[in-house]
């Protein structure tokens, strides 16, 4: 998505994306492989925007109709409509640069798709890690001090760091823009009359550029790891000493202890997976169209899609809101037959 940097003020940069976007010769894809990405992208795009759309809805709805909403809810919408944008965003952006390369390759729409890419994810990964910090804060039994008089405070602090999210992404991915356009081009072959003779704009230091672009990534990918890791622990504890007095018979607060430490777990694991395949993204390790590339575009587009559905499944009142629209849709056709 990042693609590579260009150096201004040359008519020869948008050339020279177009046939780094397109150059068959790079591409370890067949046109087969090609086409079944495109499909699966799609697809996990749509599913993400539909999921994602349904916790905005349900949230945004209590919000209207209650005039206020949970601490949860707040996180849960303002994560939701970032992952929409981005999602769609990202379809977007595969349309136009499939059908219509010459004007994707604008700097002003290339370089629009760019930041827009970077504010949307970081601000995604914020929105994840503070929802893994309250429920943490909810839910971990610790008896410190300090976390204590975090737990009383927590539900005041959410908005104020929710805004400050979005400020400190949209400042990095500008950051991020500003490094890419005035220093760097990777490498992209000019092609003189001689087609022998090529030529090379100068080459940033590759970990450099990386530590830049992923600077915005490693706050909240500790913040998240370090929350759900003091979480499952707590949860594991708190259920091998409900464990120790149990009675024989299933307890459903046990079991809904162990459903929080697998959610918990689950949510991790995707997580670390999407920072993973987003730096490998934005460093530009690999060729734009290899299949590495590709495959860190599919992790990317599955997270959302799949994270979100697990808020779905998890969440009590979100998957009871889901059955009840999955009911409704069921009754539809019957009452058109009548």
């Amino acid at each position: 998505m990042l693609g590579r940097c260009f150096p201004p003020n040359t008519k020869e940069k948008q050339q020279l994306r177009m046939i780094k976007l397109c150059d068959p010769a790079e591409s370890e894809l067949s046109p087969f492989l090609i086409t079944l990405t495109l499909a699966v992208l799609l697809a996990e795009y749509l599913t993400g925007i539909i999921a994602n759309g349904f916790i905005t809805a349900i949230h945004a709805a209590e919000w209207v109709q209650n005039k206020s909403v949970s601490t949860s809810g707040r996180i849960l919408v303002f994560l939701s409509v970032s992952r929409i944008a981005l999602q769609s965003l990202m379809m977007l952006e595969i349309t136009i640069s499939s059908t219509s390369l010459s004007f994707y390759s604008e700097d002003a729409v290339y370089y629009a798709f760019k930041i827009s890419f970077i504010f949307l994810n970081f601000c995604s990964l914020w929105f994840a890690a503070w929802l893994s910090f309250f429920y943490f804060v909810k839910i971990a039994n610790f008896s410190y001090p300090l976390f204590l008089k975090l737990r009383w405070r927590i539900s005041g602090l959410i908005p104020w760091l929710l805004w400050l999210s979005v400020f400190i992404s949209f400042r990095h991915s500008m950051f991020c823009i500003n490094i890419c356009t005035g220093y760097c081009d990777n490498s992209f072959p000019i092609h003189s009359s001689n087609s022998t003779e090529k030529t090379y704009f100068s080459e940033i230091s590759v970990v450099s550029l990386a530590f830049f672009f992923n600077l915005g990534i490693v706050i909240p990918l500790i913040m998240f790891i370090l929350a759900a890791i003091l979480l499952i622990l707590s949860l594991k504890r708190h259920t091998l000493y409900m464990g120790s007095n149990a009675t024989g018979s299933k307890d459903p607060s046990m079991e809904a202890h162990i459903g929080a430490i697998k959610a918990t777990s689950y949510f991790l694991i995707l997580y670390i997976f999407n920072a993973v395949a987003l730096f490998i993204y934005l460093s530009n390790m690999f060729d734009i169209n290899s299949l590495w590339n590709t495959l860190c575009q599919i992790i990317m587009a599955a997270y959302p899609a799949s994270h979100s559905i697990l808020l779905i499944k998890d969440n009590p009142g979100l998957r009871r809101a889901w059955k009840q629209l999955q009911h409704r849709l069921h009754l539809y056709p019957k009452e058109w037959t009548l």
